[in-house]
């Protein structure tokens, strides 16, 4: 009997997991990165704030813009300033996407990089329109792989709007 109750929950959390990733959509997301748990080769710790927005070009597929603060703990490195472009996908049933990016990172003085990244993460809703999004990422560097590529967590809180026709 418990085995027949636990299947039916998961059937009715899959469903409603369904109905919130559905085109047309619009989404507002902040994350904090790092957490102080991202690692890099030249800055063993940072921390930073992400901003992000975007709308849902099909079901389960979501198209983002964001921006992006960066504070390391070390003299080595002044803060970054990353503004990009992205894209997840939500698996059907369950909340769990995956994404990729694309990052312009600005930092002192004349230091630019291109970083492409990934992350995988989950969405997991308190009610209709919001979600806790925890996600493991990996950005790469193409000015110093070694120095700059990163690997890390980030928290952040989404909100899915309706897009009233």
């Amino acid at each position: 009997m418990k085995k027949l109750l636990m299947a039916a929950v998961v059937c009715m959390l899959s469903l409603s997991a369904n109905a919130q990733f559905e085109q047309g959509k619009i989404y507002v997301g902040s994350s904090l990165t790092g957490l102080n748990l991202s690692y890099t080769g030249k800055n063993h710790t940072d921390l930073g704030i992400q901003a992000q927005g975007g709308y849902m070009i099909a079901d389960n597929v979501l198209l983002l813009g964001m921006t992006q603060f960066q504070h390391y703990g070390t003299d080595t490195m002044a803060d970054e300033f990353m503004a990009g472009i992205g894209g997840r996908y939500y698996i059907v049933q369950n909340g769990i996407y995956l994404g990729l990016n694309a990052k312009l990172v600005h930092a002192y003085h004349n230091y630019n990089d291109l970083r492409p990244g990934m992350e995988i993460g989950y969405a997991f809703f308190l009610n209709r329109h919001i979600t806790i999004e925890p996600a493991v990422y990996y950005d790469q560097s193409f000015k110093k792989h070694s120095d700059y590529s990163t690997v890390g967590l980030k928290l952040g809180i989404g909100v899915y709007l309706f897009n009233e026709k």
